[in-house]
């Protein structure tokens, strides 16, 4: 019989989904620490960073880049246009279309944010090695084909 306080002996399965999701919050805990001086979270970071790169891009396409549900990125979207740093615009092709673009403010705010971003990534390189890092991010883009 086993009790609460005993550990289970059985051997750690060599869980790589386990892993990276540990290592997703662990490095987003540092890029959320800081770009939250701005009043940010990563995500958002994310979120304006790719409409700056492709502005009028629909909600669909910004989910499919990001691997987001819409109804997750719907969410994250909804404080940034609150905040006045994204609009969203009725497609003139398809009127259920929205097309996403930052604002004067969020691109005021995605600019304040970037030297804060720059820290993350020296934080983590300083903790993986910039060439690791390098490697990974390769990588991670290659397992989901999306591209920088």
């Amino acid at each position: 019989m086993h009790s609460e306080d005993e550990p289970i002996s059985t051997p750690l399965l060599p869980d790589d989904c386990f892993a990276i999701r540990q290592a997703a919050r662990f490095v987003s805990q540092i890029y959320d620490r800081h770009v939250g001086k701005v009043g940010l979270k990563i995500t958002q970071f994310s979120i304006l960073n790719r409409i700056r790169r492709r502005p009028g891009i629909t909600m669909k396409e910004l989910a499919e880049w990001m691997v987001m549900e819409r109804t997750t990125l719907v969410r994250a979207i909804q404080p940034l246009q609150r905040d006045g740093l994204v609009r969203s615009d009725a497609s003139e092709a398809d009127r259920r279309a929205f097309q996403m673009r930052l604002t004067d403010a969020g691109l005021e705010k995605l600019q304040e944010a970037a030297s804060h971003w720059h820290d993350a990534q020296q934080e983590f390189e300083k903790h993986f090695g910039a060439q690791r890092a390098a490697s990974l991010r390769q990588e991670l883009f290659d397992l989901t084909k999306k591209p920088l």
